[in-house]
C-alpha cells in the first residue's frame, strides 16, 4: 500500500496569496443611482471607449460619474507592461484605432466636459510609445471642444527617446505622469518602469513648455517609510513639478501586490501640509485621492494659484 504524502503546510493550499485587509471606515466610495451617472455610462459604451475608472476599478466612479466625469484611457485596455498594483489587464495589445481620435472628442462634447482628462496604457509595442496617437486625440479634442482644458495622464515613454515631446506639441494644459511609489519598491511593484526615467520625463516636459502645469501622484500603503514619502517629494519639486496628488493604495485582488497598511485621513492630512510647505503649487491628499479625482476643480485652483503667487 502506496503511502500518501501530507504536504507540510496543508492550510495553505487554499489560502490567498496576498489576502486583502478589511477596509477602514473613512475609505467608502459615494453610491448614486442618478440619471447622471447612466447617461455617462450610455455615452461610454456607445462609443465603444475605454475609462480608466471601469479598466482600474476606481472607487471614486459612481461619484465621479455623476458629474459625467469619465477619464478615457486611450490605444486599447490591455498593458505591455504588468505593475504590480494595477488591475488594468496585460498582453499584447490590439492594433491602434484610428477613429479613437474622433471618438473620444464627441464623447467629450455630448458630456459637456469643461476639464477632460485622457491617459493611456503602456505601449512599449509601439516605436512612439503611443505619443503620436496622445498628439491626434489631443488636436482632434480642442478641435471640437476648444473651450474644453485637456490633462493628459501618459505613460514613461521609456526607451522611446524624445518621443514625448509630440505629446507636449499638442500643448495639453496638464501634463501628468505618475511617479506611484518610492525609489526601493521600484523593482517590485513596478519592475518595468526606472524611477529616475519618471522624474527626467517630469522635468524635461516643463523645460519643453513652460505654460504647462506638471502634475504627478503617489500611493501609500506598500510598505514605504515616511522618510522615503519626503525624499519623494523633494525629488519631485526639484523636477518642478506644480501639482502632488497623495492617495492610498488599495490592493485590487489577492494576486496583486500585498497591501501593508491603510493611512489614516490625519496622516494624509500631515503629508498634503508638508507638501504644501515644500511650495507645490497645488496638493491633493486624502484616501481617496486619485490622479483624476475632482481633476475639472483641480485645475481651477491651478490657475488662481498660478495668478497668486506672481
Amino acid at each position: 500500500m502506496t503511502q500518501k504524502i501530507r504536504p507540510r503546510h496543508p492550510e495553505k493550499i487554499n489560502n490567498p496569496i496576498n489576502p486583502i485587509k478589511k477596509k477602514p471606515s473613512w475609505i467608502r466610495s459615494k453610491l448614486t443611482n442618478s440619471k447622471e451617472f447612466f447617461l455617462t455610462k450610455t455615452i461610454v459604451n456607445k462609443n465603444n471607449l475605454v475609462t480608466v475608472c471601469q479598466e482600474a476599478n476606481c472607487p471614486n466612479i459612481t461619484e465621479c460619474w455623476s458629474k459625467r466625469h469619465a477619464t478615457f484611457m486611450i490605444m486599447g485596455d490591455t498593458c505591455t507592461r504588468a505593475c504590480a498594483f494595477c488591475d488594468v489587464k496585460t498582453g499584447k495589445p490590439g492594433r491602434l484605432d484610428e477613429l479613437e481620435p474622433i471618438k473620444i472628442s464627441q464623447a467629450v462634447k455630448k458630456l459637456d466636459l469643461r476639464h477632460v482628462v485622457i491617459t493611456s496604457v503602456d505601449r512599449d509595442d509601439l516605436d512612439d510609445g503611443g505619443s503620436n496617437h496622445f498628439y491626434e486625440v489631443i488636436n482632434q479634442t480642442r478641435k471640437i471642444n476648444p473651450n474644453t482644458t485637456i490633462e493628459v495622464l501618459t505613460p514613461d515613454f521609456l526607451r522611446k527617446g524624445d518621443a514625448y515631446k509630440k505629446v507636449l506639441e499638442a500643448n495639453p494644459d496638464v501634463f501628468n505622469h505618475n511617479i506611484e511609489t518610492v525609489p526601493s519598491l521600484y523593482l517590485k511593484v513596478r519592475p518595468g518602469s526606472r524611477y529616475f526615467a519618471s522624474l527626467e520625463l517630469l522635468k524635461n516636459a516643463k523645460k519643453i513648455n513652460k505654460k504647462v502645469f506638471t502634475k504627478s501622484g503617489i500611493m501609500v500603503g506598500l510598505g514605504e517609510t515616511r522618510d522615503e514619502i519626503l525624499q519623494v517629494m523633494d525629488d519631485l519639486k526639484s523636477a518642478n513639478v506644480d501639482f502632488l496628488t497623495i492617495g492610498q493604495y488599495l490592493q485590487p485582488s489577492v494576486k496583486h501586490f500585498p497591501l501593508d497598511r491603510y493611512y489614516t485621513p490625519d496622516e494624509f492630512k500631515d503629508l498634503g501640509d508638508i507638501a504644501k510647505a515644500k511650495g507645490f503649487l497645488l496638493v491633493s491628499s486624502s484616501p481617496l485621492t486619485r490622479s483624476s479625482y475632482h481633476a475639472d476643480e483641480d485645475f481651477a485652483k491651478l490657475q488662481q494659484n498660478r495668478i497668486n503667487n506672481h
